[in-house]
């Protein structure tokens, strides 16, 4: 429950301008912050002077977060800049900081086991997925375009390999027939697919001018997910998001984004989290199986997203093996 990556852990809504908010990912207690200059920053939360838990009492201040307990301030680095009562901060002491980028109406860090920094950027999710979608003008993000399932117990791999499991949607659902993979690209960071709906795709061939069911997926590491679908009634676009909370658990964050031209986006925002509910309900019960046993019309694409999917995992050796004991097994499907 470690892998290397951007995953998400609020909404820029949750953060207010002086808001601290506390978090637990990665097994790690966390506080996060919107400073004076609107900028968030995620620090752990214990104080380095006696350990106080800065996400609870304590305030933003000009020049960082200040402990309740004795009022040194943190700023937005992990750095010690102000002890009230003495003439200098604490220099030999930090808290640690996490990378933080603010997108998407959204907010994510980066986590990785070796302290790597960012080795790529957050997806810019209403520009990332064709230019039917980066053409297309969208709603704003509100409080019911936003759902936060806690505590599903299931890998963010376990999820991303839905990107090339077409015949869930049948199952799971209810689409009348499976749809068909039609495209899928890969690099270091992110895996790119488009998926067919309906009689007309089954040759399989991408007709990259035809949009009209189909949709478009976009993993970035396996904690971020982005998904345009291009019905004949409008275009959602889906952010499912998952955050390991420890090595048992993650929350999933769900965002929808809706085109101004719909004439029902409640219908359309309901309609995607229903199909969230029903992934959920097995994800919560699944076993992660390695090898699968797996048919031939689906190997293939488990096999290539599985060793993609190694590129997010540090090697044992170096790593610290205890908090990866959560991990699965990485050898191919």
């Amino acid at each position: 429950m470690h892998p290397t990556g951007w995953f998400q852990v609020a909404w820029s809504a949750d953060l207010a301008l002086g808001d601290v908010v506390p978090l637990h990912y990665f097994s790690s207690e966390l506080v996060a912050f919107r400073g004076t200059d609107g900028r968030v920053h995620v620090l752990d939360a214990h104080c380095q002077h006696l350990g106080a838990n800065l996400a609870v009492g304590g305030c933003v201040v000009d020049d960082g977060i200040q402990c309740p307990f004795h009022g040194w301030v943190w700023d937005g680095r992990g750095r010690n800049v102000r002890i009230p009562y003495e003439a200098k901060p604490n220099r030999a002491r930090k808290v640690r900081a996490w990378p933080v980028s603010e997108r998407n109406d959204s907010i994510y860090i980066w986590h990785d086991v070796l302290g790597r920094d960012p080795m790529w950027e957050v997806p810019d999710a209403l520009r990332s997925l064709g230019d039917h979608i980066s053409a297309t003008a969208f709603r704003s993000v509100d409080a019911d375009a936003r759902v936060l399932t806690k505590n599903v117990r299931v890998h963010p791999q376990t999820i991303a390999e839905n990107a090339v499991d077409p015949h869930h949607f049948r199952f799971v659902h209810h689409t009348p027939i499976s749809p068909v993979v039609l495209r899928e690209t890969s690099d270091n960071a992110s895996w790119a697919a488009k998926v067919g709906f309906g009689n007309k795709w089954q040759d399989g061939i991408d007709n990259a001018q035809d949009t009209i069911n189909t949709l478009e997926i976009l993993w970035s590491g396996v904690g971020l997910s982005f998904s345009g679908e291009h019905m004949r009634n409008g275009i959602r676009v889906t952010g499912i998001c998952p955050t390991p909370v420890d090595d048992d658990v993650s929350d999933i964050f769900g965002t929808y984004w809706i085109d101004e031209g719909s004439e029902d986006p409640k219908g359309f925002i309901e309609n995607g989290k229903a199909a969230l509910v029903d992934d959920v309900n097995i994800w919560n019960y699944q076993r992660y199986i390695d090898p699968p046993g797996l048919s031939p019309s689906e190997a293939a694409g488990f096999r290539k997203l599985r060793t993609w999917a190694r590129n997010f995992y540090p090697p044992i050796d170096d790593a610290d093996t205890k908090s990866l004991s959560g991990l699965p097994d990485r050898a191919d499907a």
